[in-house]
């Protein structure tokens, strides 16, 4: 595995083997060259083989907060939800905006504890795209009462997606996910030797605003956003997974696929691609938006076996060296 640095633009340097502060990233692919034969006029054109990449490399926004007790806080940051901590949905449009981004709708629901919606093998799957066809199992509400899940207003949730000087501080953030024997890639902050030093998924420890003190004592106020895309191949069971806390809302060609609001522990949801009506061999965005709001935990672990790229490297607010 490689050893990738992240560096401020205040010259401090840490050792991660799988995320990086940075201005850009750059993925390999490992071409193998064709046999002999193949390149005899005699013998039959034999296209190339072409090795899948051994990790790939994402970069994305980190954004820096406040929480919402201090000066220039952020009032969503720290925010325990009316209804208590847990696993809320339906609180984001189940598009994106006209700028790519979640829009917060309100009028949401918390779900009862151990009643996910689940598909058929029993894993966890966004209540939007449950169907009964397939033998997915209904999940439950709390309760009839709606609930925010600890989301304030509309114009406070832009600014979690959005560089805004009087709230928040943002940077690149290059992640790298590594292939794995069954051939998905992975990123777990469980495993990486970085995070797994802090104890949990910290990318901005003691950067940007810095650690705001506490107990633990680390930064745990900051959102972080990918823009993919990847081609869907109809027959190659493609999946996406996140697990972990707080916020994660991720969209598939602009449609909420895994709705995990709320401040709560680690969750998991799974997105099978066959359910989306995609057309095979056709380019398609995944759009990937996290928030980590509250102590004392973070956790983050991304399995796909979709060949991601970046669209395109980000515009943040500090420079990097």
């Amino acid at each position: 595995m490689q050893s990738l640095w992240f560096v401020t633009s205040w010259g401090n340097q840490f050792m991660s083997n799988s995320f990086k502060l940075s201005a850009c990233a750059l993925a390999f692919v490992t071409v193998l060259p064709l046999g002999l034969s193949a390149l005899s006029s005699s013998a039959p054109s034999t296209p190339p083989l072409i090795e899948p990449p051994s990790s790939i490399t994402l970069t994305g926004v980190v954004r820096d907060f406040r929480e919402r007790s201090k000066q220039g806080g952020h009032p969503d940051f720290e925010r325990q939800p009316e209804h208590g901590f847990g696993h809320y949905c339906n609180n984001v449009q189940p598009t994106l905006g006209a700028n790519n981004k979640p829009v917060f709708k309100g009028g949401g629901f918390k779900v009862r504890s151990g009643y996910e919606w689940r598909n058929s093998a029993g894993k966890n799957i966004c209540w939007r795209l449950y169907d009964p066809a397939r033998g997915d199992l209904i999940g439950k509400k709390d309760g009839s009462y709606t609930d925010n899940g600890g989301l304030t207003t509309a114009a406070n949730f832009d600014k979690w997606f959005q560089d805004d000087l009087a709230t928040n501080v943002s940077a690149a953030l290059t992640m790298t996910l590594n292939r794995q024997a069954n051939g998905t890639y992975v990123f777990d902050s469980a495993t990486d030797p970085a995070c797994v030093a802090l104890g949990g998924f910290f990318p901005i420890e003691s950067q940007l605003f810095g650690n705001p003190g506490g107990t633990p004592d680390r930064n745990f106020h900051f959102t972080y956003e990918l823009a993919t895309e990847f081609t869907y191949k109809s027959d190659g069971a493609q999946v996406f997974t996140f697990r972990g806390d707080d916020d994660v809302f991720v969209y598939i060609n602009g449609q909420l696929v895994i709705d995990l609001g709320g401040v709560h522990g680690a969750i998991e949801q799974v997105v099978e691609l066959n359910r989306l009506n995609l057309t095979d061999g056709e380019t398609y965005d995944l759009k990937f938006f996290f928030a980590e709001r509250h102590r004392t935990q973070s956790n983050f672990k991304i399995t796909t076996n979709l060949q991601l790229q970046t669209v395109e490297l980000p515009t943040v607010s500090c420079a990097f060296d």
